[in-house]
């Protein structure tokens, strides 16, 4: 016995859609069979960052830890905040 699901609309933006699903009574299964879903495998899927390694004077990369600390943040975080600030300004 296959329910009938209601028809999806269609949305004009991502946050419409996001709204439309975070709202109450929104249940997928309404609108969706997901006993028909299948698994999808991505296989080149990329992360979007690269690993690279980087040498520092050890007391560079204490004085870096040391300001990330202060503001909170992983030092790996600061320095690719930095980074991007320095780039954009040049």
């Amino acid at each position: 016995m296959s329910k009938q699901s209601k028809p999806l609309p269609k949305f004009q933006s991502e946050a419409e859609e996001r709204a439309f699903w975070e709202s109450t009574g929104s249940d997928s299964t309404e609108y969706l069979d997901w006993r028909q879903a299948q698994s999808v495998v991505l296989p080149n899927l990329k992360p979007s960052t690269k690993t690279i390694s980087l040498r520092l004077p050890q007391h560079l990369l204490d004085s870096i830890k040391a300001a990330a600390n202060a503001r909170d943040v992983p030092y790996q975080s600061l320095i690719k905040v930095w980074l991007q600030e320095k780039v954009e300004h040049h």
